[in-house]
């Protein structure tokens, strides 16, 4: 399923991506989760996921504070303060803070989550690493995804899977 649902991702017309982006944009800036959050977790994201830029860049706007991943082997992640000015590749061809900084999960009001798939309880099927399983293992605050309309499938979460409690679809 992750591969299948990747593959449209890739494929999906950019005309319409963007007309998609743009409207669950619209529809994070205009959920209570957003609106009253202070402290905003989110990821820098691949070109076939939702684009996170026009996110952050509001969201600096409108004087949150942003946060991306950062990632450890085994997978271990914790969250860092945003700087455009202080980013390096990873493995993966994504970019991640050069900071080892990290800001504790109880600073974090709304984590928004990246995933492949996502039924419709909110559980998620992400690239296969875990890292965000584990660490909403324990993490009181609220969580949020953006997602096209084919990223939602029927499927059976694995025991450890956290579920995400906002999907936003377009």
């Amino acid at each position: 399923m992750r591969q299948v649902i990747i593959s449209q991702m890739k494929e999906h017309a950019s005309e319409v991506k963007q007309m998609r982006d743009a409207q669950l944009l619209s529809d994070l800036f205009a959920s209570h989760a957003y609106k009253h959050s202070q402290t905003i977790a989110t990821y820098l994201a691949f070109g076939h996921e939702f684009n996170t830029v026009p996110l952050i860049e509001q969201a600096l706007k409108d004087g949150k504070r942003i946060l991306v991943p950062k990632t450890y082997p085994k997978g271990r992640m914790i969250f860092v303060a945003y700087d455009k000015d202080q980013l390096a590749p990873t493995r993966f061809g994504l970019m991640e803070p050069i900071s080892d900084e990290e800001v504790p999960k109880s600073d974090i009001d709304l984590i928004h989550v990246p995933g492949v798939a996502f039924n419709e309880s909110g559980h998620r099927i992400g690239y296969g690493a875990g890292y965000y399983d584990r660490y909403l293992s324990d993490f009181t605050g609220r969580t949020v995804s953006t997602i096209y309309d084919f990223q939602e499938q029927s499927f059976t979460p694995d025991p450890y899977d956290i579920p995400v409690q906002e999907v936003l679809r377009r």
